[in-house]
């Protein structure tokens, strides 16, 4: 057995450090408390205080959020440009290289592998879930207009409290139920009186929106193990490329030779190459933002966000694109909304109450 070295051993077979004067203590400054840090990292590495930061990043998720919404529908109902499973193609293809280009290149997270096939395949099975929901709303796009499109996904809770109770037999206290009945109610409401009502645009819409609720809830019960979980941002980089080989054949076969038609639209006028790139980009920042988000803030920050960009977003669409807009349309909107509201406040007392 070799006996370990002791520090003065050490010190002493270096002759640069071998004095005949009294040991030497080495003052070594305490290390200081996460805020001091932070803030000293701040002064010394950044122009924004804290504070700024997170304000700076807030306002980047509602621009990205409200701006690929805006772009998808100035695309599909404006420009001409008629194919929404291809637009969602090139919306996750630039998801997958922009996602490795910030993983492996900026490293804004650690990269995670994906260690067996039964974990693959349950990626990839959220990954048709991701493609059915993004497809459907932006097809709605092209039927609807933003305003009623956002009210109709601002119900997304009550289709995941459905999709829990159905796939998991997850159980809600009372409150959390009754919560959701504004939700409906408004939406019925909202439906009801708005002038722009188109039954295929509704039926899809509610279709992504049930897609979105499901995928939740799936990703919730596949990716349980502590071997399994993936960071936001790391699933993003396995699911974008999975979604873009899904849409391949239902492109080529529902849209025909899209490609072909874009880059002779693009010989003709180069701004749909401009649209294309830009709001492929702001799809991807939407991911990124959501995550930055988060992580200064959390993810209670984050739903009451969400809950504040619907109406947001369906003001802004009403300025843009003046689509008619009356007094029950919203009101039924504001109702959804409220109940969505009171929706996570309930649950917030739930879990404090389990807990």
């Amino acid at each position: 057995m070799v006996e370990a070295q002791t520090w003065t051993t050490r010190r002493m077979s270096n002759p640069r450090l071998d004095t005949t004067a009294n040991d030497q203590v080495l003052d070594i400054p305490a290390t200081p408390p996460g805020d001091v840090r932070n803030n000293n990292a701040y002064t010394g590495g950044s122009y924004f205080s804290p504070t700024v930061t997170t304000a700076l990043i807030i306002a980047s998720w509602y621009l990205s959020n409200i701006g690929v919404l805006l772009l998808n529908k100035y695309l599909l109902s404006f420009y001409g440009f008629k194919y929404p499973i291809f637009l969602t193609m090139l919306h996750m293809i630039a998801c997958a290289a922009y996602s490795y280009a910030s993983i492996n290149f900026l490293e804004i997270v650690p990269l995670q592998h994906i260690h067996s096939k039964r974990q693959f395949f349950k990626i990839l099975a959220l990954s048709a879930i991701f493609c059915f929901s993004v497809v459907c709303g932006n097809t709605s796009l092209r039927y609807l207009p933003v305003s009623f499109n956002q009210a109709i996904g601002a119900t997304t809770p009550f289709f995941t409290a459905v999709f829990a109770f159905i796939i998991t037999c997850k159980k809600e206290t009372g409150e959390v139920y009754l919560a959701l009945l504004p939700v409906v109610f408004g939406i019925v409401v909202a439906s009801n009186s708005e002038p722009l009502f188109h039954l295929f645009g509704f039926l899809i819409c509610v279709g992504s929106t049930a897609g979105r609720a499901l995928k939740s809830v799936v990703q919730g019960i596949l990716l349980t193990s502590e071997a399994e979980k993936l960071h936001s941002m790391n699933l993003l980089l396995y699911m974008a490329p999975m979604a873009a080989l899904i849409l391949l054949p239902f492109t080529l076969y529902i849209e025909g030779n899209v490609a072909a038609v874009t880059l002779e639209k693009a010989r003709g006028d180069r701004f749909i190459v401009f649209l294309l790139i830009g709001n492929a980009t702001v799809a991807y920042l939407v991911n990124l933002t959501n995550f930055l988000v988060t992580k200064h803030t959390s993810a209670l920050t984050l739903q009451v966000l969400g809950n504040a960009k619907a109406a947001v977003a369906a003001v802004v669409s009403v300025l843009i694109f003046k689509n008619p807009v009356n007094v029950m349309g919203i009101t039924g909107f504001a109702v959804t909304i409220m109940g969505v509201v009171l929706y996570s406040e309930a649950k917030k007392r739930s879990k404090v109450t389990t807990h």
